[in-house]
């Protein structure tokens, strides 16, 4: 797997799903460069169980991250009609009817391999024809994007274990928060809290508080 923190965020112009049933061919996160922060988080597949949860919950909590100038965008290896047609579907009836934020469309498998969360991997059989190896998906990563560009936190889980929102608000919270101010967060730090200048003395005195 990638370690992509602190570097630039791997770009792409692709078909995607926007508004809950717009088709278009030409998205990219370039988009967003200068403008806004980006939550970038893929999810196995269409159809699925665990994956509607999250995508939900991204979009029960979208005032949120809005607020807060953030994208929030998903990506699986399906199509853009699998997209398109799981969106049509009701909650109640196991679609994700309601989503707004983009979806995108990641059928050569080849954003997940650049972001390094592809479950397998592409090798060369006895006959020297290409073929892949593992499960043709994405794990359920995560990246937090700045306006440059830059990916400034990631979080990767294997396909069985979902993420939290609500710490992907944290994470978005302590990178702002250091943006504006300059200094830095502690561990389970929350907004309102005492973040820390970073010199010897004033850690010292954070620790022993």
């Amino acid at each position: 797997m990638s370690i992509l923190v602190g570097k630039k965020a791997p770009m792409f112009t692709t078909k995607a799903v926007v508004d809950g049933d717009k088709i278009v061919e030409d998205f990219s996160l370039e988009q967003y460069i200068g403008e806004k922060h980006v939550v970038f988080f893929f999810y196995p597949a269409d159809f699925t169980f665990v994956c509607p949860t999250e995508i939900i919950a991204f979009q029960n909590k979208i005032a949120e991250f809005e607020k807060r100038n953030v994208a929030v965008v998903g990506c699986s290896v399906d199509s853009e009609f699998s997209h398109w047609k799981w969106l049509q579907i009701e909650q109640s009836d196991g679609g994700i009817k309601g989503v707004k934020y983009p979806l995108v469309a990641d059928a050569s498998n080849s954003i997940a391999e650049n972001y390094g969360v592809l479950a397998g991997e592409y090798d060369y059989n006895e006959n020297g024809e290409i073929i892949f190896k593992g499960q043709p998906a994405a794990y359920r990563g995560l990246f937090l994007i700045d306006k440059e560009g830059v990916v400034r936190h990631q979080v990767v889980n294997d396909m069985p274990l979902g993420r939290s929102v609500d710490e992907t608000l944290r994470m978005v919270d302590a990178l702002q928060f250091h943006e504006r101010h300059g200094e830095v967060c502690p561990a389970d730090w929350h907004e309102g809290e005492k973040a820390i200048i970073e010199t010897q003395d004033s850690i010292a005195s954070y620790l022993s508080n």
